[in-house]
């Protein structure tokens, strides 16, 4: 079902974009640069977050971390992940698959500005096995996501 939900998201919305799936799990950074042959920085992970009331997604590079400073003073509150099973039931993604694109429901998407140190990122496309190529700005606009600076690198 989310590979499929993302599937017809790109068809009406970017139909030029296509799904790169591989046989190899790409469920972690790590794996997702490996098994595409990316730095680890170019692949755009997707947290789902809970913010107050609401449920938000942050996509920012696979190498970088929230900074809580950062985060707290821009969202008025400390990051709080959700677990497995309400990230399936927010964005009916896996963990490991969760992308901005073909959610069941209306989520706000936020971009890190670490996302345009790169050309082209590589998010995930709502499975373990699926990822597409995009550019940052591309990935903001389609999702309607707003440009945010709460990360930091190890």
């Amino acid at each position: 079902m989310s590979l499929q939900s993302v599937t017809a998201f790109l068809a009406e919305y970017a139909p030029d974009i296509a799904i790169v799936e591989v046989e190899t799990s790409t469920a972690t950074v790590a794996l997702a640069a490996e098994a595409h042959g990316l730095e680890t920085g170019q692949i755009a992970k997707t947290l789902s977050l809970r913010l107050k009331d609401e449920v938000i997604l942050l996509v920012m590079n696979g190498d970088a971390r929230i900074d809580n400073q950062k985060y707290k003073s821009h969202f008025g509150s400390k990051a709080k992940m959700l677990d497995a099973a309400e990230v399936v039931e927010w964005t009916g993604h896996p963990v490991g698959g969760v992308c901005p694109f073909g959610l069941p429901h209306p989520l706000r998407v936020f971009a890190d500005v670490s996302l345009r140190r790169y050309e082209v990122v590589l998010p995930a496309a709502g499975s373990i096995h699926a990822a597409l190529r995009i550019e940052p700005e591309r990935l903001a606009a389609l999702t309607n996501a707003a440009w945010v600076d709460v990360a930091r690198f190890a």
